[in-house]
């Protein structure tokens, strides 16, 4: 057998994050316009493995994929009792992250394309700190979240994370492969059992950008949303509603996906994302 190896490799980076030193795992690949992606609440940076591996997107873009504090390879901090308080994924913790691993890279104008909860920060990225990124890439992303998910169901003793990962499994397109359907189901049931219930607290109650959409600059920083045909929890009329009042933005409903496109069924992911991608390596400037 010819041995054979990912084009992805991995690393640690330390950021200061609100005064504590936090130990954040990323993997990249590729080279050009850097492309920070962000995972799902409660999820890893493994759901992007098919992006960071296609060859065409690589020769473009250096495509970096990281885990959030305590999610995935990214442990919790160890100079902070993190086990003694509740886990709450803020506005402001999430949009640090991305920031600080820009600085810390040596970014140039990023872009960060983010999925569900990474979609939600995507939006607020471009509100909030637009002169940071040249483009954000919103997948299953709203002005505010209206689903019906209890976060307290999701962080209960009698409640494994089996049921959690069979939740999203049901988010998934009918129409996907099934080995990758049942890859984002895996994900989910590794993940720690505090996550997926803390982040939907950002995800679910403090994004709301009802109000302050229409204020978003796309000259500024580009706004492109993409959301799946079968997405019941972010539908695609909830980012279409979104994508009316950011002008200049686009929108395409994704058919054939669900809420985890990227990860369930990455090739039709990828020929919706890699028309996106070259107009952003249009609108950017020759190096």
């Amino acid at each position: 057998m010819t041995t054979q190896f990912d084009a992805a490799t991995g690393r640690y980076v330390h950021l200061d994050l609100d005064g504590v030193d936090h130990r954040v795992y990323f993997e990249e690949s590729g080279q050009g316009i850097p492309l920070l992606m962000q995972h799902t609440a409660g999820a890893d940076g493994r759901q992007w493995r098919h992006v960071l591996e296609d060859e065409e997107i690589r020769q473009s873009f250096r495509l970096i994929a990281y885990d959030l504090p305590f999610h995935g390879r990214s442990l919790p901090p160890v100079d902070r009792s993190w086990w003694s308080e509740p886990y709450v994924l803020t506005q402001d913790f999430i949009m640090s992250v991305p920031l600080a691993l820009s600085a810390a890279l040596g970014l140039d104008q990023p872009v960060l394309m983010g999925s569900s909860v990474g979609g939600q920060l995507a939006i607020d990225l471009a509100l909030h700190h637009p002169d940071e990124f040249r483009a954000v890439i919103g997948l299953e992303s709203s002005m505010k979240q209206e689903a019906g998910l209890d976060p307290a169901t999701f962080y209960d003793p009698a409640i494994s994370n089996d049921y959690k990962a069979s939740i999203m499994y049901g988010l998934t397109s009918p129409t996907a492969p099934e080995a990758y359907r049942r890859e984002s189901w895996f994900v989910y049931g590794s993940g720690a059992p505090f996550t997926f219930s803390g982040d939907l607290a950002y995800w679910m109650f403090e994004h709301d950008i009802r109000e302050t959409a229409k204020t978003i600059d796309t000259s500024r920083c580009a706004v492109h949303l993409l959301t799946g045909e079968y997405d019941w929890a972010t539908t695609p009329d909830m980012s279409r509603a979104l994508h009316e009042q950011v002008a200049g933005s686009t929108f395409q409903q994704m058919d054939g996906l669900g809420h985890f496109p990227m990860s369930e069924d990455p090739d039709r992911f990828l020929a919706y994302l890699r028309p996106i991608l070259k107009q952003i390596v249009d609108a950017s400037p020759a190096s």
